[in-house]
């Protein structure tokens, strides 16, 4: 009995201690992310506009729609953040909603949504404290609770581009064009 008190004192300081020093912050991960975008628009403005937008049969069709749709899940977090509200089913369609791919009609346009997105994620992660980025909120899928933080949901966000930035490498090495560098720490 005394032996389980022990470890359960020690389970209970080994929660309290902070351990964010021992690990990556959240925000170098979505710092890095925006660094390595930019490459990747860049690297995408030089093609073609045909090449951009053409249906390669990708996640999301082309290589704007993959890049516009990994901005409106920034987009999309940074509302929910913002709100703290979630309804379900309501996620998905506000995603959708803001992948109207077509109205896109130029790099520029391109370019002024990403500034856009990564204006908005800078102002907030200006503003997130060491409590705000573990405040805690729940939200109901297919009748299922889950308790999610505000560092859950970033880093989600981080882990939906590295995803999708999978998806333009392949798209990349199909058309025999390297791939921008994007080394963690020019690793």
């Amino acid at each position: 009995m005394r032996c389980r008190k022990v470890i359960g004192e020690l389970c209970r300081l080994a929660c309290s201690i902070d351990l964010v020093s021992y690990m990556v912050d959240v925000r170098e991960l979505l710092k890095y992310n925006e660094v390595v975008r930019h490459r990747y628009f860049e690297s995408l403005a030089n093609l073609s506009w045909e090449e951009f937008t053409k249906n390669r049969e990708a996640s999301f069709n082309s290589f704007r729609d993959i890049f516009i749709h990994t901005l409106a899940v920034i987009d999309y977090w940074l509302d929910f953040l913002g709100k703290e509200t979630l309804k379900s089913k309501s996620n998905i369609l506000s995603v959708r909603a803001r992948e109207r791919f077509e109205e896109y009609g130029s790099f520029d346009d391109v370019k002024a949504y990403m500034r856009r997105v990564e204006k908005r994620m800078d102002e907030y992660l200006q503003t997130l404290s060491p409590t705000g980025l573990k405040k805690c909120t729940v939200t109901v899928e297919k009748h299922r609770a889950t308790k999610i933080s505000a560092e859950d949901i970033l880093i989600h966000v981080f882990e939906e581009e590295v995803h999708h930035r999978g998806e333009l490498i392949a798209l990349f090495w199909q058309m025999r064009i390297d791939p921008p560098e994007m080394g963690w720490k020019g690793l």
